[in-house]
């Protein structure tokens, strides 16, 4: 069966437009023109990946991302008419996959839905190594399960796939540029600096004193790796 992707726009000239365009595409399409009803057919229908308008009112896009990471990891797909690099910023630290700038093209947003959830499915297709601790970090990857002093540690989709790469090859230095392939995808390998942000992001729930890190390192020059210990 194709893939279900629900998109969640109160435009409903754009919902026509983009549920036929991903109808050509070979998916199957599921529409919502609210948060609320967005919501909803998540519950509902449990879709493979989300599009996501950020403007709507009453409950806009920002909080329906919050109430989707509290409940699942279906891949995120921002639609916004802004390029601020800080709209970005916080929507990637909410769990959000990719974005799509308006106006877009609909073949490009399509190509990004096939890259987004052939990622997602490297990241689930792939063996995971057996669990390990490090300090008070025990990481558990087939179980998607981390915790830290005890307490559970909520990763985002993007969050989980880099730990998962660096806790496959402990102690080995992977490069930027090597970490960007791996948990982006090849297109987009003219955007290091997400690897640096995100690794920002995983010292700051892993590490005790992120300023001083323990368990995912920096060899300079060359890249991040997991302490072997």
């Amino acid at each position: 069966m194709s893939d279900l992707i629900l998109v969640i726009d109160d435009d409903q000239t754009l919902l026509s437009l983009l549920a036929e365009h991903l109808g050509k595409a070979g998916y199957r399409a599921l529409t919502a023109a609210s948060g609320v009803a967005g919501l909803q057919a998540v519950y509902e229908h449990h879709p493979d990946l989300v599009i996501l308008d950020v403007m709507m009112p009453k409950m806009d896009g920002w909080t329906v991302c919050e109430r989707l990471r509290e409940i699942s990891d279906v891949p995120i797909i921002m639609l916004t008419a802004k390029g601020e690099e800080r709209d970005r910023l916080r929507g990637f630290r909410l769990g959000v996959d990719d974005y799509a700038v308006k106006p877009f093209s609909f073949a490009e947003l399509v190509a990004r839905v096939g890259a987004v959830l052939a990622r997602s499915r490297r990241t689930a297709s792939r063996p995971h190594p057996a669990p390990l601790v490090r300090g008070e970090v025990p990481i558990d990857l087939s179980e998607r399960r981390v915790t830290r002093a005890g307490q559970p540690v909520h990763l985002t989709p993007t969050e989980f796939r880099l730990l998962a790469a660096l806790v496959e090859q402990p102690g080995h230095t992977l490069s930027p540029e090597t970490l960007l392939a791996r948990v982006w995808g090849n297109e987009y390998d003219d955007d290091l600096e997400n690897v640096k942000r995100y690794i920002h992001y995983l010292r700051q729930k892993l590490e005790r004193d992120p300023d001083h890190p323990q368990l995912i390192l920096t060899e300079r020059g060359f890249g991040y790796y997991l302490a072997e210990s």
